[in-house]
């Protein structure tokens, strides 16, 4: 076949929506907790003792009541296993052993032939307990005064990135100190003070936590669960019950709602353990839906105490930010959402002095864990309603106080590291001017107020310096490619991102591609986790790499059987061309078969696989006591959010009329996801800034359940959001790319503050901002009566 061939001649597959990958067909056991019909009449139930005290010491526990039930085949408590786990700190028990630390701790483990017997089991088991004092508020739990939760934190382990401060309740105190922020204020025209509080959030995913495990005769353990990191729960399991790696298979099926509540280890390890004790027989363990609310991941609660000034000009001259986050019993893996806060803790703004303390602090409250946006939507609460309180103090027009003092491309941030390409400016100009910026439009009716509010945000992925992904590319006989990945599926669309990218990279259509699933650590290549909106340039690199060598080796082995260089080959729309000859030929079977040489005296190639990974190698320390380093992170996504709302003077109620998101993509790889992902990432902050909050009294949840604990409803969603992307490069991602998310929820509670607060010129700082609330503040400030 002969075509003509030219540069440019290929429908590219990049910056364009194609249709979401139908990872349906491609799942096989996808709906894997069907109980019998999957597992067989083996399967077991298991079920957990939970405690009732926020903190207390464990002085007696007697199992044998349970243990004599009918159906009972295993009972566990933590004496059986004396190995501490944790993500970035090791500082918790699969059960507890000589404490809790929060209600609703695992203390023991049942696993029986019916969830209902299960329960009977659990509430023959006897528990003595002494209770203790417990700690509360994390600006206390941080002072000398607080009783310990964890007397034992200096014998934990940690990286060499986390800063515990044994002997107190912080787990990790993460410093900056840019220039001389205590000489600064002396200067500034106008300075802001202020303290603000964001309460702990559930992720509340549709889909509970559950999980079944399997050990077989010869100890090989297989792990079916909701999770968003596979590989990182065969890591942490296999150190904490001393398993080598290799005897731990951990299939990870699509999930039904993750926000970062199925990242690292939580409950996961439970029917694992169980499953030690009944070899043979799969053990299945599944949250309740009170459970899921207050037993696993939450979202810590953070106080923040910030100070900001600036000159008569506007410019800003100094910022301090001490933020108190409430980590819970357990803080492994909330100890590097405090990191982050840290290194992010200016916002994105350019200051010449900074103090940044960010502190983990242990309370008997739930664990506080990954959720969407990594701790970026507490953080910018704060900073940025500050900001709109300076900008109204210093008489200047919030837009352009923004612009004047947000990050460019060259400054130095707050670490130390040189920023890189950003958008900002732009998504500032573009999400002012869609809600009409500076234009005092009607109230709908005599009894609303309205106001219009803008906030900024950037968020870079919190990880450790060496997070990895890897990819491989397989070519089938009719040209269609098998993509194989680590990172998991979650409703994001990472899967069409995928195929997208690797499409474009070898010179094939995009309907040829499949991504295989489920995430199977056995048979998928290595991915650290899927969390912190990384998969889109971390896996995105490693497939790009993966499919460039593919193409590399089909071109190697063409230009070989037709003499040619491999400069003059290129692959489009499946088929090898020659710009040179004009030649092609199709990529069908020639990817598995090869190419016959001349006068049958042998074959060129052979099939075709392709591999790849990427590391970033470039990210550097930070001085423990300054936070200074040359790179803190890989690179940050920054956006703007503005909203037009009005306020019902009779009720406090707020209507959104419209909502403005634009983001800094740095290339859509799919413009269709990330508006999506921008829309969806609206609506989450709203329901967080408006309904959301864990009612906690003495550490005991309130509102575990739905009927209690608002989320937001497609009746809340606003009529018009408008997702606006904007595309500044990133020099290290695949075509250009940045995550997204993420930061769509980041800047939504600041957003929402600030419109409230010109609406009625009633600063409601805390979230919820609940009718109620904003009834009672305008009631107080007298503008109601």
């Amino acid at each position: 076949m002969t075509i003509a061939p030219t540069k440019d001649k290929a429908t590219t597959n990049i910056g364009v929506s194609k249709p979401r990958v139908d990872v349906r067909e491609k799942v096989t056991g996808a709906a894997i907790f069907t109980d019998d019909v999957q597992f067989g009449a083996g399967l077991l139930h298991a079920r957990a003792k939970r405690s009732p005290y926020a903190h207390a010491l464990i002085k007696r526990i007697d199992i044998s009541k349970a243990k004599a039930l009918p159906g009972v085949k295993v009972v566990v408590t933590g004496e059986d296993f004396p190995n501490r786990t944790g993500l970035y700190l090791r500082d918790r028990f699969i059960f507890a052993r000589d404490r809790v630390r929060f209600v609703g701790e695992a203390v023991a483990g049942v696993a029986a032939v019916s969830e209902e017997i299960a329960d009977k089991a659990v509430d023959l088991i006897e528990v003595e307990y002494e209770p203790l004092p417990g700690v509360h508020d994390p600006v206390y739990g941080a002072s000398s005064e607080a009783p310990l939760v964890h007397p034992d934190l200096g014998s934990y382990e940690w990286p060499n990135f986390i800063f515990p401060v044994p002997g107190t309740n912080i787990s990790n105190h993460f410093k900056v100190r840019k220039g001389d922020v205590d000489s600064v204020w002396e200067k500034c025209a106008a300075v802001v003070e202020y303290t603000f509080r964001v309460p702990h959030v559930q992720h509340v995913p549709i889909e509970p936590h559950v999980a079944i495990a399997k050990v077989d005769d010869e100890g090989n353990v297989t792990l079916w669960a909701s999770s968003q990191s596979p590989f990182a729960q065969r890591n942490l399991i296999a150190k904490s019950l001393d398993i080598p790696e290799s005897k731990i298979r951990v299939i990870a099926p699509l999930i039904g709602g993750g926000f970062g509540c199925k990242a690292g280890v939580t409950m996961e390890a439970i029917p694992v353990a169980i499953a030690l004790k009944a070899k043979g027989h799969p053990v299945k363990f599944r949250l309740t839906r009170e459970e899921e609310f207050y037993t696993n991941f939450v979202r810590q609660g953070l106080v923040a105490q910030i100070k900001v000034g600036c000159d008569k000009d506007g410019n800003l001259l100094g910022l301090q930010n001490t933020m108190y986050w409430d980590g819970g019993g357990y803080t492994d893996y909330g100890v590097n959402i405090t990191r982050a806060g840290g290194y992010s803790g200016s916002g994105p703004f350019d200051c010449p002095n900074v103090k940044v303390d960010s502190l983990c602090v242990y309370t008997n409250h739930p664990v506080g864990g990954a959720y969407r946006g990594f701790g970026m939507s507490e953080v910018h609460t704060g900073i940025v309603q500050a900001m709109d309180m300076l900008a109204e103090k210093i008489g200047m027009d919030r837009v352009e106080f923004l612009k004047k003092n947000v990050v460019q491309e060259g400054d130095k941030i707050l670490t130390g590291m040189t920023m890189h390409k950003t958008g900002i400016k732009e998504c500032i100009d573009k999400a002012a001017q869609a809600i009409n910026w500076g234009v005092k439009e009607p109230n709908s009716a005599p009894n609303k107020l309205r106001g219009k509010g803008i906030a900024v945000m950037w968020k870079a992925p919190a990880m450790p310096p060496n997070a990895g992904s890897s990819a491989l590319i397989k070519l089938n006989e009719d040209a269609s490619v098998t993509v194989m990945i680590g990172g998991q599926e979650i409703g994001q669309g990472t899967f069409t991102a995928m195929a997208q990218i690797a499409a474009e990279a070898l010179g094939v259509p995009f309907e040829s591609v499949k991504v295989k699933g489920p995430i199977d650590t056995q048979y998928s290549p290595y991915e650290w986790q899927t969390v912190a909106s990384r998969l889109t340039w971390s896996m995105g690199n490693a497939v790009r790499n993966a499919a460039l060598d593919a193409r590399r080796r089909i071109l190697d082995m063409v230009a070989e059987a037709w003499g040619e260089n491999v400069e003059d080959l290129d692959i489009k729309d499946g088929y090898v061309i020659s710009y040179k000859t004009e030649e092609s030929i199709s990529l069908k079977n020639i990817v598995v078969y090869g190419i016959p040489k001349p006068n049958d005296e042998g074959w060129i190639g052979g099939p075709v696989v392709g591999s790849g990974n990427f590391m970033p190698t470039y990210v550097t320390g930070l001085d423990k006591e300054t936070g200074q380093g040359e790179r803190a992170v890989v690179h940050y996504t920054t956006g703007a959010q503005a909203v037009d709302l009005e306020v019902d003077l009779d009720t406090g109620q707020i209507t959104i009329l419209k909502a403005v998101s634009a983001f800094d993509v740095g290339k859509a790889i799919n413009p269709d996801l990330v508006r999506a992902q921008i829309e969806g990432g609206f609506v989450q902050g709203m329901s967080s800034a408006i309904f959301e909050e864990m009612k906690l009294v003495n550490g005991h949840m309130q509102n575990p359940s739905f009927v209690d604990y608002r989320i937001a409803t497609s009746a809340d969603v606003p009529e018009k959001i408008e997702a606006i992307i904007v595309e500044a490069p990133q020099d290290d991602g695949p075509f250009g790319a940045r995550g997204i998310g993420e930061h769509p929820m980041v800047p939504t509670i600041a957003a929402l503050a600030n419109a409230i607060y010109n609406a009625t010129g009633v600063r409601v700082p805390h979230p919820p901002l609940s009718a109620e609330k904003i009834y009672l503040a305008m009631l107080d400030a007298g503008i109601v009566k």
